[in-house]
């Protein structure tokens, strides 16, 4: 089983000829979850050659715009593709505000959109999608991705319970089996916990205490780095984002296995000059850049090239 997830721009504030905003998307099983749409978002999903007829769930951050600019366009588009399925937007408090505006615009989609506005969770194509509130300047969601992976199956345990081989398929799905009066339940063939996937995204937020908690022990944690120069931190005080060097203790508190730095600063030409600050603290940091893949599997992760 297998996750991907692409950069699609990592850049803060307003767009740059070498850096589109910020927009994540995740591709599993079929289908696909986009994190922000900030201006060139279109432009980017192109050049991914994901297509995006297929984007069923879309999750704001806030409101800001350049995590949101790129929406009411990519909606358009969309409905160009022929889709005809519902499409999910999550968002902090004033979601159904913002869609109103969007839709003033956009009077005829031939999709519904259904609106979830400041959820704590919720289950997307076997994926359970969490929300954490930040600190920024305006209401403001971090989001968390989980995909459960099934305990391993234990042949010693099925034979000790006695439970007929034809029902192991059935049991190792999760259901019940009652044959001759005897219920057989998934506990009794099941062993061994195993590992899944979490996937955490946090950006446009001064650090506070629930994120390590929230991120514990993520396989990949996309975090902002607004600020790559730790004298930068009156800055990020002030505008309520992240240092690299903050990030970064964040990836440490929260045993993340793997950081990527994004939401980069339209003043931070080039963030390589500064991401000695989060190596410092956490090693296993890189930096993001437009259209980076990341393959996210049971048991480990490798890099699409």
């Amino acid at each position: 089983m297998m996750i991907d997830i692409c950069l699609l721009g990592c850049g803060g504030s307003m767009p740059i000829s070498s850096r589109f905003l910020s927009a994540v998307l995740i591709r599993y099983n079929g289908k696909m979850c986009l994190i922000d749409c900030g201006e060139n978002t279109q432009v980017a999903l192109k050049l991914l050659g994901w297509g995006l007829k297929h984007i069923d769930v879309i999750c704001l951050t806030h409101y800001h715009g350049d995590h949101l600019f790129g929406l009411p366009g990519l909606l358009s588009t969309i409905s160009n593709s022929e889709r005809t399925e519902p499409v999910t937007i999550i968002g902090p408090k004033g979601l159904s505000s913002i869609i109103t505006g969007i839709r003033s615009i956009l009077p005829y989609l031939p999709y519904e959109l259904k609106l979830c506005e400041n959820p704590s969770s919720l289950e997307f194509n076997n994926m359970t999608i969490s929300t954490l509130s930040l600190n920024h300047t305006s209401p403001c969601l971090g989001y968390g991705f989980e995909i459960k992976r099934s305990p391993r199956f234990d042949v010693l345990k099925a034979e000790s319970n006695n439970v007929p081989k034809k029902i192991w398929n059935l049991l190792q799905k999760g259901g019940s089996v009652n044959i001759d009066g005897v219920l057989y339940t998934p506990e009794m063939i099941l062993g061994q916990e195993r590992r899944g996937i979490k996937l955490s995204i946090i950006t446009d937020t001064r650090p506070i205490p629930t994120i390590p908690e929230f991120i514990k022990d993520s396989n990949l944690f996309i975090c902002e780095g607004m600020y790559g120069d730790d004298a930068d931190i009156e800055k990020a005080q002030n505008n309520k984002h992240m240092t690299f060097r903050e990030a970064a203790l964040l990836a440490k508190a929260g045993n993340v296995s793997e950081m990527i730095l994004t939401h980069f600063s339209p003043s931070m030409a080039d963030p390589a000059l500064y991401l000695n600050n989060a190596l410092e603290v956490f090693p296993n940091t890189h930096l993001g850049t437009d259209g980076l893949v990341r393959m996210l599997k049971f048991g480990g992760k490798e890099i699409e090239k």
